[in-house]
């Protein structure tokens, strides 16, 4: 398992992207966040889901926990449009699946697609 004390590489692109920053909130539920954590790993998530990602022009996308509360970072090229990939998204194969399957998790309500139930948050420092 990685540390976080010890800082997680970031990827390296050959021009400048744009970032995308989202929370959700898990039911408090040391058995869910498991079994959660689980699914996301390499050997559980799905290809389909993995495949969609990319097909749409996702660069990265990482995912944070701290408790219950989930942070995920999106890195995109500069002409990416949030709203058209995210409806394209929710049309690929086994994606409706895949926010279903995750459902069970998360504090949402059944069949909110993934762009309903990851709030983006507002940038309010950087540090360049």
């Amino acid at each position: 398992m990685e540390d976080p004390k010890n800082g997680y590489p970031v990827q390296q692109y050959t021009g400048p992207v744009k970032r995308y920053c989202q929370t959700l909130d898990l039911r408090d539920n040391p058995e869910l966040i498991a079994e959660y954590r689980r699914r996301h790993s390499k050997e559980h998530i799905w290809k389909e889901v993995m495949e969609g990602i990319r097909q749409v022009g996702i660069l990265e996308m990482e995912i944070y926990l701290l408790g219950t509360r989930l942070f995920m970072i999106v890195e995109t090229p500069l002409d990416f449009e949030w709203d058209s990939a995210m409806a394209l998204l929710g049309t690929l194969p086994r994606q409706a699946e895949w926010e279903e399957y995750m459902s069970e998790f998360q504090l949402v309500k059944a069949g909110m697609s993934s762009a309903e139930k990851w709030q983006l948050m507002d940038r309010i420092f950087h540090l360049y």
